[in-house]
């Protein structure tokens, strides 16, 4: 056998063909074919079998990237909203998970009285707090319960600040320990803000951070750390009870919630500021943001009142309830010429720094928010009402009978007498209730309300002061009865600063001016705020006005000399002695004094108005107010500058034949 020799390893079968374009291939016994198949048998018989069309491959590959293109299509959109859409507002909502807020509180107004002395102030204080997690990475032994005694004697820190604490604040290291260890609610870890104290002053807290800073064996080594401090205003009175019921005060927050503190709060309290700034779980970020809207402090407001004369009128008030046994007492003084209140006491006043244990009845201010009879007092402004009218004078001659009939019963006076002849002087120097009756007589009913509502009896006085009733005067179409009591002042309520602003009104020339509390108005930069100006009006003749006030220097004339006058001064004026109605049992129970005097009488300038309600050692407004009235004018009269008078009082007669 002839040939080339095989290669080793090769095998005797024929080769297959490589890089050969198949081609079609016919049917056996298909016409037309004329030429052998391409492709042999062996290679279509072997073809491997992991091998997968081109196709299908083809197919997966453009399904992923598919696939990709929309994965990064959404983060290619995303990317773009984040930094170009929403990119504000994502910066923003990480800017504020970045910043803190710290609100600036603004300083209170201050309250003075009308020569500047400070009645109401704020000074600065600290609000101290403690993270009691910094206290006990001190050094404290956490072992040891709260409050155990083993954390006061060994040198832990609790302990020693603790032991800080009572030095500075009072009281015991056991009262501190327990806030000093405050763990969080259900939680066995420390807490890391509570509250130790408020309004500390700002000297109490130096003295506290220096003996931090000695630390546990107060030689500097190991300094203690854990307490803060935050500005606290604190509200001080400088004069104590000084002007209380009409000064009020304010609560643990700093708010005012009586008296001026409290109808004045929203001036008072200012407009607190705020500092936003860039911040980590360290503290302030350096040269971060720093937004800072700096506070709008309070109005301060200079007040009318006189605070040597509020105190003498104070003292003398005390005095005459002490002498009394009065209940309760309150005096006025008002400048007759404008309506200003330069002395108003209340009986009894309260401290408004230490309020514990004070009644609540005491925090007000009785004589704007009680109503009374005014009793006797009221017989001014029914004299000065038919002066007014032309229907009186004051030698206006009447003959007063024992009694007199009125409603179905009789009136009597209050002391006993058969028929007298009296002038209107005498009628109201004696207190006549029956005089009173005749005189008033004279007058249409619903004129007399008129007049009494002109006097600025049956509304608010708008003075300045909260809490002020109206009281209440009969209209015009009253009972003929409820005209002859309200002549000599019962059926009708009034308050004390309503009743001095009446007679202040008949004795002045006849212009009511409106009482007021407050002199002007300050803002923090020292530009002035318009206050309301007080109203005015004309309510007698000035001839009226004259007619009442020589009635009621007749009233001090026939009371002669000595304690009931004032020397080197004439005085004029009128007591009231009216029962005194009680809202509990709807019945009369106890009786009220009064006295309302004035002085000079032929030029008055200052008027006193005392009230005494319930007293104990007698019931005349003569015998009990008088003496306050009298002291507290003594006091004001050469204050004031007021000249003695160079003329005495004329003679004037009070009984005719």
């Amino acid at each position: 056998m002839t040939g080339s020799r095989r290669p080793a390893g090769s095998s005797g079968r024929p080769r297959p063909a490589a890089h050969q374009k198949p081609t079609a291939v016919k049917p056996r016994g298909a016409k037309g074919s004329s030429t052998a198949p391409t492709t042999p048998p062996h290679a279509r018989r072997y073809r491997r079998s992991w091998q997968l069309p081109v196709g299908r491959s083809s197919l997966r590959i453009r399904a992923f990237m598919v696939v990709m293109a929309l994965l990064v299509a959404v983060c290619v959109g995303r990317a773009f909203q984040l930094q170009a859409i929403d990119a504000q507002a994502f910066a923003a909502e990480a800017s504020s998970k970045m910043q803190s807020t710290r609100e600036l509180p603004a300083t209170r107004g201050t309250i003075t009285d009308r020569n500047g002395v400070v009645l109401a102030a704020t000074e600065p204080a600290m609000r101290i707090t403690v993270d009691p997690d910094m206290v006990a990475s001190n050094g404290a032994d956490k072992r040891y319960p709260m409050n155990d005694k083993k954390q006061l004697d060994a040198k832990a820190a609790p302990g020693a600040v603790a032991r800080i604490l009572a030095k500075h604040l009072g009281g015991q290291p056991t009262d501190y320990l327990k806030v000093l260890q405050k763990k969080k609610k259900d939680s066995k870890e420390y807490s890391r803000y509570e509250i130790v104290a408020k309004q500390v002053p700002a000297s109490v807290w130096s003295e506290i951070q220096a003996d931090m800073r000695k630390g546990i064996d107060a030689d500097g080594k190991r300094p203690l750390y854990g307490l803060f401090a935050a500005s606290d205003p604190m509200r001080t009175y400088p004069n104590g009870r000084l002007a209380s019921n009409v000064l009020g005060f304010v609560n643990a927050e700093g708010k005012g919630v009586a008296g001026l503190e409290g109808v004045l709060e929203d001036d008072l309290d200012g407009e607190p500021g705020q500092s936003i700034y860039d911040s980590s779980r360290y503290g302030r970020i350096p040269l971060g943001t720093n937004v800072l809207t700096p506070p709008i402090d309070g109005v301060s407001y200079e007040t009318t009142l006189d605070s040597d004369l509020q105190w003498l009128s104070e003292q003398a008030l005390a005095d005459g309830m002490a002498t009394s046994g009065a209940k309760t007492g309150i005096a006025i003084v008002l400048n007759v010429k404008n309506g200003q209140i330069l002395a108003l006491a209340n009986g009894p006043s309260f401290d408004p720094s230490e309020l514990a244990g004070v009644d609540a009845g005491d925090l007000g201010n009785r004589a704007v928010t009680d109503a009374y009879e005014p009793g006797s007092v009221q017989k001014v402004l029914t004299i000065a009402a038919l002066a007014d009218a032309g229907l009186v004078t004051g030698d206006t001659e009447v003959v007063v009978p024992p009694q007199i009939a009125s409603g179905g019963g009789f009136v009597r006076d209050a002391f006993s007498h058969g028929t007298i002849n009296l002038t209107t002087r005498g009628i109201i120097a004696q207190s006549s209730n029956i005089g009173t009756i005749d005189l008033a007589r004279r007058m249409p009913k619903d004129k007399l309300s008129q007049y009494l509502k002109d006097f600025g009896l049956g509304s608010k006085p708008n003075s300045g002061l909260p809490g002020e009733t109206s009281g209440s005067v009969p209209g015009g179409d009253m009972a003929d009865y409820t005209r002859d009591q309200i002549s000599f002042g019962q059926g009708l309520s009034v308050s004390a600063v309503q009743m001095s602003a009446a007679v202040a009104s008949v004795v002045n020339g006849g212009v009511y001016h409106q009482p007021t509390i407050l002199k002007s108005a300050t803002r923090a930069d020292g530009t002035p705020v318009e206050l309301p100006q007080p109203v005015e009006r004309r309510v007698v003749s000035e001839k009226a006005s004259a007619v009442t006030l020589d009635v009621m220097e007749a009233v001090i004339a026939q009371m002669g000399n000595g304690k009931r006058t004032i020397p080197g001064y004439r005085t004029a004026g009128k007591s009231g002695t009216s029962q005194r109605f009680d809202p509990k049992c709807k019945c009369y129970n106890g009786y009220t004094a009064s006295f309302v005097g004035v002085a000079p009488a032929e030029d008055p300038q200052l008027l006193v108005y005392v009230v005494l309600d319930q007293p104990k050692n007698g019931n005349l407004g003569s015998q009990l107010a008088l003496p306050v009235v009298n002291n507290i004018l003594q006091a004001a009269l050469p204050r004031y500058n007021v000249l003695p008078s160079t003329t005495p009082a004329p003679e004037r007669p009070l009984t005719f034949d």
